[in-house]
């Protein structure tokens, strides 16, 4: 780094505080969320973060209405203290029987986080009481550029180029309704009834794919070759679709993964059969490369594969 007139910039001791003040400022992408990390106010993180970036002669973060993001070089200098914490956390932790510690921001979608994940939660912090999980849900695509997360899991085919992916669990889907849905609508197994129904769709199921994809995918999965209902509601989310079934709105294709034991209490039933695969989706654990990977991810991303192993 140099200053604008061409001298060397050198950090010192001076630059750490507001080196961390700015850590954190662009892991949440927030003055004002970094504020309350911090114990500061909001416009003594700006003014943190403007005495820095006049120090450094770099421009950190553009300013817009309501909202912050990274510059080209926020984003540079953002990767490289967030390696070097990374590292300076394992080197803390590098002896066998040292304590596991430190946060960790695992992005889920929403419909595994309640059906699935949210469930097993007490026995991860049970045995990890010392990691933090900072569990966020939603359904867009993750920027790892400019956003810090540690692990999505996310209802896939694998294919995240650039990332680490490891398959976590397979996922087999079926149409499912409520008991009460099924016996109105004289649902026995015979699919010409299906065009008086509602069908419930997914829109967020897959990035990129109609509204309907899921349907599509088990009607060509299974041969049916029979024409989806006139009438449907979309959600963004599976759970809400399965709760939409469960309030006698209509048909939902249901994940097994998430459905199963509201079919097992007989909350929901299968109107045309069993599961069928589903080709090529399934869940994923995705991260970006670490070398060395923080013991605190990898724990973690071992305990979620051992729970889906409970799952087969």
């Amino acid at each position: 780094m140099k200053k604008p007139g061409g001298g060397a910039v050198k950090l010192n001791g001076s630059h750490l505080g507001s080196l961390h003040v700015f850590l954190v400022a662009a892991r949440h992408l927030s003055f004002s969320r970094a504020a309350d990390e911090l114990c500061l106010t909001a416009s003594a993180v700006s003014h943190r973060i403007n005495r820095l970036e006049d120090e450094l002669a770099l421009k950190l973060f553009h300013r817009m209405p309501r909202k912050v993001r990274l510059s080209e070089d926020g984003e540079r200098l953002f990767a490289v203290m967030q390696r070097t914490m990374d590292e300076l956390s394992e080197a803390v932790q590098e002896r066998a029987h040292a304590e596991i510690a430190g946060q960790l921001t695992f992005y889920v979608r929403p419909s595994v986080a309640q059906c699935w994940l949210v469930p097993r939660l007490a026995q991860f912090t049970a045995r990890y009481p010392d990691i933090q999980l900072d569990i966020r849900v939603g359904n867009e695509s993750i920027d790892y550029r400019t956003r810090k997360i540690d692990l999505v899991l996310c209802y896939s085919d694998g294919h995240h180029p650039g990332l680490q992916s490891i398959h976590l669990m397979n996922e087999r889907i079926a149409p499912v309704c409520s008991p009460r849905y099924a016996e109105t609508h004289a649902l026995n197994g015979d699919l010409q009834p299906l065009d008086h129904c509602t069908t419930l769709h997914d829109v967020a199921a897959w990035d990129n794919a109609a509204f309907d994809a899921e349907w599509q995918l088990w009607a060509n999965t299974t041969g049916a070759g029979v024409s989806l209902a006139r009438r449907f509601l979309t959600f963004d989310r599976s759970d809400l679709c399965t709760l939409a079934a469960l309030n006698h709105v209509g048909i939902a294709i249901g994940r097994e993964q998430l459905v199963k034991d509201r079919i097992a209490r007989g909350e929901l039933v299968l109107p045309f059969g069993g599961f069928v695969d589903t080709p090529h989706y399934g869940y994923y654990l995705v991260y970006p490369h670490h070398d060395p990977m923080p013991r605190r991810l990898q724990v973690l991303i071992d305990w979620l594969v051992k729970e889906a192993c409970t799952e087969l």
